[in-house]
């Protein structure tokens, strides 16, 4: 059937990444939507970054159907791993790096994640594809389709490895605008001396001299497939030469998508994706997901945490799909919240139903989906039809069901889940036996004992229950940003120091530093300020116990692992004290460090003060430094006046990770006019650093270069603030 004719029965309109426009979605034939979606690198779990592409995709399946159409959906599963630079230089992917770590077969790891990634889209209502290819299943086809492209001329063979040839394809660039003349330095292509051009890209590599598994023969001798081949085989494979729609996030445009469309285009000569729809990032605490942030949740975490993993459905439906997404638990609560009164309101059902009343809502929300997918719209209706009092609660819980259908939050089910017996049934009798008795102090220490074991106990007149706890009964007195936490750098000096410390899961360490700190105290006035980044009960229980014994011991449960800047920035907003001092638990006070530190801040001219300090001539490069005067100071222990954040403004917060947040501290003191000087007699000593020790070594380097790079671009052309080489002070 020829495309004009669908446009007068067509309302459902998305945005187009290729012709970035918003355009209505054309079945081809059929009244069947073909739709094709990147799915999950099956090497590790997935996590809700990833999920909330899978959400977009299940959006549209949903608003699909209700235009009357079959939906033919394909998910690939990758079980060969992304052929990215990191891969290549390694020789070989993560599945195997993976599978030799764990000393088993790649296939077993692929499994074992595979269904990981089943589990977590059935938790969040995302309806199962169609079929799941996996690459390794697929090998032939994806040989066929090189062999094409090198029978066209648009692919070349070196030493067993096939590229494809950009130069030969035109088009290439149209979908991210990354065209070749732009990659002229190899920007975001691999690096590789065989290929002809920088944007060339691997169809076919040569398998390295010993590498036995994941490796297939072919024409060009043993080997494996690029990345990108394995989406053009498998699409075609099962939707046809020409697909209606295909779906992936936005980092998905370039290189992936980019260079599956010009090779797919390339092998047949026609025009292979109808509709391109990306989604955007999922940040949290304002940054990318990713592993080496130490800021990925998978719904197994939310679940720990109490969530309904419907919360976080409802959370990404309020913000629309090409808009980036700011994750955190707060936000995630109130999505929760807000699922317990959809859910609460669904569930009363007196009265008539209206029909036509009911259907408004359904209609409302169709409406707002089909105009590019504005699910901020559409729940905005919902919760207004939810809060409506003028119908009955028969037609509300009608209208909230029949939309749901489009929704997926599961309305049906019950806001509360009761529950029968089980560990908690003793602790519930002797809680209430405690009430009877007036002794509700003890009663109150029982409920928490409860809530532990994830129960909560409700009190009504004439008897009470138990219900299974949720994430909002959990998350009580947790902090999940600094900004949570009152503002206090105006308010006038009320003590000498304030000590700055974020505690890891390392309870001896932390008490160990606190210990000697108390130690030496006598005739200062100081407070300690720690911030519990989620370390786990050993240090909750730890901090607990010494807030008993020292008074001004405060600390702030975070609700999941804030970054260094942030947790810093939190003690920050809440200290007292004259002095700031910053110090890592892997410090130990071996004598009176506070009045040094006092002293040396008293003179207007200094910035900040510590134990070690660095220097560097460049900018790039930075070396311990024995000197007096440096140019950073390191942040294991690092002292500074308070109201020099009310003149700087706080830490940036992008720095998850020290060092380079503690060198970016010491530049801005230094573009404030102010000297930075070690004190080589301070009595501090420093044991392990037990959080950069205990990490991976890929991580720590992928760390490090991320933090140096913030660093870098904001202070490379700074050199002037350097303290130059011989100085001392």
């Amino acid at each position: 059937m020829a495309e004009s004719g669908w446009y007068d029965r067509l309302v459902l309109r998305l945005f187009d990444t290729r012709t970035r426009a918003v355009r209505p979605l054309v079945p081809l034939r059929d009244g069947t939507l073909r739709m094709y979606s990147c799915g999950p690198t099956v090497y590790r779990s997935v996590h809700i970054g990833n999920l909330r592409t899978y959400l977009l995709a299940d959006w549209i399946k949903r608003v699909a159907r209700a235009q009357g159409w079959q939906v033919l959906h394909v998910k690939n599963i990758t079980d060969v791993g992304h052929m990215r630079q990191e891969m290549a230089e390694r020789g070989g992917d993560k599945v195997i790096a993976a599978a030799l770590a764990a000393g088993r077969t790649p296939r077993e790891i692929a499994d074992h994640f595979e269904q990981e990634f089943h589990e977590a889209e059935a938790k969040l209502l995302i309806e199962p594809a169609d079929v799941f290819p996996r690459a390794t299943d697929h090998v032939p086809q994806m040989l066929e389709l090189i062999a094409r492209l090198l029978e066209r001329g648009l692919a070349y063979l070196v030493d067993g490895t096939v590229y494809f040839d950009t130069a030969r394809h035109p088009g290439y660039g149209a979908l991210s605008g990354n065209t070749p003349d732009l990659l002229l330095n190899g920007a975001g292509a691999e690096a590789d001396p065989a290929k002809r051009h920088p944007a060339d890209f691997t169809l076919w590599r040569a398998a390295d001299p010993g590498r036995q598994m994941m490796v297939w023969d072919s024409p060009y001798g043993p080997g494996f497939p690029g990345w990108h081949i394995e989406c053009s085989a498998m699409s075609m494979t099962y939707l046809g030469e020409e697909i209606d729609l295909h779906t992936g996030g936005v980092d998905n445009i370039f290189p992936h998508h980019e260079d599956e469309l010009a090779q797919s285009e390339g092998a047949t000569g026609g025009r292979f994706v109808r509709h391109w729809v990306h989604g955007q990032h999922l940040l949290a605490d304002g940054v990318k997901m990713a592993k080496s942030q130490g800021n990925v949740y998978t719904v197994a975490d939310l679940e720990e945490r109490g969530f309904d993993p419907l919360a976080f459905r409802l959370l990404c439906a309020q913000v629309g799909y090409r808009t980036r997404l700011n994750f955190t638990l707060a936000a995630l609560a109130g999505a929760e919240h807000g699922l317990r009164r959809l859910r609460r309101a669904a569930a009363t059902r007196e009265g008539e139903v209206d029909p036509a009343r009911a259907r408004e809502l359904e209609l409302a929300v169709r409406s707002a989906m089909e105009d590019d997918l504005d699910l901020p719209t559409a729940v905005a209706a919902t919760f207004a039809f939810a809060a409506d009092s003028k119908m009955t609660p028969a037609t509300r819980a009608a209208g909230l069901l029949a939309a749901d259908r489009l929704l997926g939050l599961a309305l049906e089910r019950s806001p509360e889940v009761p529950l029968g017996e089980g560990p908690w049934t003793e602790l519930a009798t002797s809680r209430s036996r405690l009430r009877q008795a007036a002794s509700f102090a003890e009663a109150d220490r029982t409920r928490d004992q409860l809530l532990t074991l994830r129960a909560v106990p409700e009190d009504r007149p004439g008897g009470g229950r138990l219900r299974r706890a949720t994430a909002l009964d959990l998350r009580r007195g947790l902090i999940s940003s600094p900004q949570e936490v009152p503002d206090g750098r105006s308010a006038p000096d009320a003590l000498e120091v304030s000590v700055s410390i974020v505690a890891g899961p390392y309870p001896e360490d932390l008490e160990r530093c606190l210990d000697s700190l108390r130690r030496y105290s006598k005739g200062h006035e100081v407070e300690y300020l720690v911030v519990d980044n989620d370390a786990g009960p050993e240090v909750s229980s730890l901090l607990s116990r010494l807030r008993e014994e020292e008074p001004r011991l405060r600390f702030f449960r975070a609700d999941h692992q804030l970054g260094e800047a942030a947790a810093r920035n939190l003690t920050i907003r809440a200290a007292r004290g004259r002095a700031i001092l910053m110090l890592d638990t892997g410090v130990e006070a071996i004598g009176d460090c506070f009045g040094p530190l006092l002293d040396a801040l008293s003179d207007p001219r200094l910035g900040a003060v510590g134990r070690w300090g660095a220097r560097s001539s460049d900018l790039r490069e930075f070396y311990d430094s024995e000197e007096v005067e440096v140019d950073a100071i390191d942040g294991y222990c690092l002292a500074t006046l308070r109201r020099r954040f009310s003149e700087l403004g706080f830490l940036d917060e992008r720095f998850r990770f020290y060092r380079m947040l503690d060198f970016n501290l010491s530049l801005a003191l230094r573009a404030a006019d102010l000297q930075l000087r070690r004190i080589p007699d301070l009595p501090v000593v420093m044991h392990q650093h037990r959080g950069w020790e205990d990490s991976e070594p890929d991580e720590r380097d992928r760390l490090s270069r991320i933090n140096f790079r913030r660093f870098y671009d904001r202070w490379h052309h700074r050199t002037d603030l350097l303290v130059g080489p011989g100085s001392s002070g």
